[in-house]
Parts: C-alpha cells; structure tokens; sequence
C-alpha cells in the first residue's frame, strides 16, 4: 500500500518574524492598543498609524515612550531594544514636551513651579529630553534660577523653607542629569553660579539631597575643567568639607571624598604636598577610620573605589622621594645620617661638638655607622643611591628615630650587639621593608577606575 503523508498540523503557530514586536501602547483616558510594530518601518509612520487609532491629528507632536518608571523616549537610535510584551505610552514629543517645560519653570505660581521642576528633573535623565531642553538654553536658564534664587525668594523662605528646598533641590538635580549627557561644556559656567553651589554645601548642609547635589556639581566642575578647578578651590576648603564626613549619611560622605580625590587629582604638583599636609592637620585619616571604615554599616562599592582612589593619590606623593637617589655631595642630606647617629649614641649631645681628632672621630662614626647597620660603614650615604626606594627610606628611618626614640635607640642597641648570623641590622632592613612597602601600595602606579 503506497504510504500517505500525515496531514499538516494548521494549529502550530508559526513564530512572528523577526522584525514584529508585540506591544502594548497607552493613552490617557483611553485602552491601552494591542498592536504589532514593524521594526522595518520609520518610527514616524509607527507613530501616525497610533495616532490614527485615536482620532489625534498632528502627530508630528507625538512620540512613543516606555511606560516604566524611565519614561525614556523611544527613538530611531533605541527602538531595537523594544522587546516583545513591552507597555509603551503614546505622548507629547521631546521637542514639545521641552518648550512646555521651559515655560512652565518660569511661572509665577510657587505650586506650579514646583510641579514643573519636578518633571524636568525626571525627564533630563533622557539624552532625547536633555538635547530639546538644552538647545531652547535651558542650561542657561537653570543657572540664572540658582544664581538668583535665593535672593529672589527670601522673604519667602521663612514662611516656605520646605518649598523652596525642595525647589532647588529639583533645579539641582535637573541640572546635573542634564550635565551629565556631555551635550554642554562645562567651561561656560560664572563665578557666581559656582560660588552659589560652594555656599550651599555650608548653608544647606541638613538638607541632604540639596548637599548631595552641590558635592557632585563642584567634583564634576574640578574633574571637566582646568579653568572650573581653579575658581573651585578658592571658593572650597577642606576644612569646609570635613564635617560632611562626620555624619551619618553615606552617599554624602562618598561625594565629599569624591570632591577631595578630584581637588586633590587636578592639583598642580607643587600644590598636592600642600594639600596633603591639610589633610594631616584637619585628622582625615582617623575621622575615616571612625566615621566611614569602622561606622556600624558596610561599605558600599562606591564609597570602597572612592577610598582607594584617595589612597593612590596619598601614597603617590612618595614617588618623588622614592625616585631620588641620596647625593653624597649634599651636606643637608649628609646631616640626616649625622642626625641618625647623634640620637641613638649620642643623644645627650650636640651634633659635630665631638672631642678629639679628626681621625679618631672617623673611626668612632664608621663604627658607629656599623652598628646602625648600613652597608657602606665609611659612606653610608651610598646606601641610598638604589631607586627605589631613595630617600623615602632615608625619611622614613629619621620620622622612627625622632618620633619613636626609645624603640629606635633599643632595636640599635640590641641588634649591635647580637652574632652577625641572627643581626638585623636597622639600616638595611629599613631600606628594604621601605622597599617592600613601596612594591606592595603600588606606590606611583596609576589609579584604575573599577578598583577599591
């Protein structure tokens, strides 16, 4: 019997082609539209066919958006990552939507103000927005506002101190979504505006968001513009940002380590040591360790590559140090190895007031030299000429020997006493666990963006 072909299933759905999404689309008011999107079609005739469904002329004023909490445009650039089953919001288009906003900030009604502000921080976080707000000036408008904002509503800040918070606030934070685009220069920007924001991270210091805001405005400034660091840091003191540190908010002690890493980094060479020393005096360190390392919450990945980075930049300013081969020649250096030697056998006395002959002093320091641990007993400043470590090592055996003298003159004591096969002769191992130390903090090694 001749074998007869099965018949063909009809009710195996064939998969939609590849170039078909699904979606879902909403209008105010209305159902939301099932409908399929031909990805092959221009998205303007996309748009007309929904418009269409709804009865909406002009729709050259229209435009698509996903319907999360985004709102992001969707645009001929985006639409691919249209998936399918994807809620999409038919509205007004970003050029539209823009000039209202435009409009709508510069109201005269505080509420109505308020309300726009608060969209257009939402918006700026789309590139589509930003780039319509920002070719109708916008920038330029929300800078006027800042810079002259608080005077405007003085007399109104005591009877509306949380409106106008939360007013500037949302002009803030608009501000900063637009910046970050990279649509705009950041070397177009007045003193004024930026003393404005140096002042509100002292006057609105409680108010978190508004802090929080101004800390990234100034660290954006200094890290974008050579001109903006320098007008920056005469109007930002380090003692101006070390109180932030001291609270409890994390975000905000990350923003002002932020700003510190980007005053610190912009720095001209002859500045950073300066800075540095700053830092020392104003107790960075253990105010770190207190409020930020050992505080009752762990360390998020920001704050930990915010920390590395101030590490680097720290540990960086020893490369000059490290890289310095002792001159011999050099009398001042000299006298550093002198200085060694006075305090741990001759503390009681004045340098180079020994007694005796010329020869006999000789023999007493190479001796001395000896027990201090030093290769070159007769020269010991040639154990310096090795790079790394230098003179780092040099400082850093004196920084021993003055601040911690009873150790230093105790280990010397101790160890030119030993057997020449158990010594550790402080010298030596000065040099190389400087050495050491050197190779293990990286020191003069470029800081890496994703490292903590």
């Amino acid at each position: 019997c001749p074998v007869v072909p099965a018949p063909v299933n009809s009710s195996v759905a064939m998969p939609p082609p590849a170039d078909i999404v699904k979606v879902a689309i909403e209008w105010p008011g209305a159902y939301p539209k099932l409908m399929e999107i031909d990805q092959k079609k221009p998205l303007s005739s996309i748009i007309k066919e929904v418009c269409d469904g709804w009865s909406l002329a002009n729709h050259d004023q229209f435009a698509l958006q996903h319907a999360d909490s985004s709102n992001f445009y969707i645009t001929e650039k985006n639409r691919n990552e249209i998936k399918n089953g994807a809620i999409l919001r038919l509205t007004t288009s970003p050029a539209q939507n823009a000039q209202q906003l435009h409009e709508r900030i510069q109201s005269s009604s505080m509420d109505a103000k308020l309300e726009a502000l608060k969209d257009l921080a939402n918006y700026s976080r789309d590139v589509t927005f930003a780039q319509e707000f920002i070719n109708l000036d916008g920038i330029s408008l929300l800078t006027q506002m800042v810079e002259s904002g608080t005077e405007r509503y003085q007399k109104l800040q005591k009877i509306m101190k949380p409106c106008f918070g939360d007013m500037l606030s949302f002009t803030l934070t608009a501000f900063v979504e637009l910046m970050d685009h990279g649509i705009v220069s950041w070397d177009t920007f007045s003193v004024a505006f930026i003393k404005k924001i140096a002042s509100y991270v002292n006057k609105f210091a409680s108010d978190i968001s508004i802090l929080q805001r101004s800390l990234a405005i100034l660290e954006s400034m200094v890290l974008n513009s050579h001109d903006l660091y320098q007008k920056v840091a005469q109007e930002i003191t380090i003692g101006q940002l070390i109180p932030h540190l001291q609270g409890t908010d994390q975000e905000i002690q990350t923003y002002t380590i932020a700003v510190i890493n980007a005053l610190f980094l912009k720095a001209p060479d002859d500045k950073r040591q300066e800075m540095a020393n700053i830092l020392a005096q104003k107790q960075l360190r253990s105010i770190i360790l207190t409020h930020v390392i050992r505080a009752q919450r762990a360390i998020n990945n920001e704050m930990a590559h915010q920390l590395y980075v101030l590490q680097v930049l720290t540990f960086n300013l020893l490369e000059d140090r490290m890289m310095t081969k002792m001159d011999p020649q050099d009398q001042a250096q000299r006298d550093i190895i002198f200085e060694l030697r006075r305090i741990a056998f001759d503390a009681e006395s004045e340098p180079n007031n020994s007694s005796g002959s010329m020869e006999k002093r000789k023999s007493m320091y190479t001796r001395d030299y000896k027990k201090l641990g030093f290769i070159n007993h007769v020269n010991p400043a040639m154990d310096f000429t090795q790079t790394p470590p230098g003179m780092l090592a040099l400082d850093n055996m004196l920084y021993f020997a003055k601040h911690h003298q009873d150790a230093y003159i105790r280990i010397v004591l101790e160890n030119s006493s030993r057997e020449d096969k158990h010594e550790c002769p402080f010298g030596r191992s000065s040099i190389e666990l400087t050495k050491m130390l050197c190779e293990i903090l990286k020191v003069g090694e470029l800081r890496k963006l994703t490292c903590s």
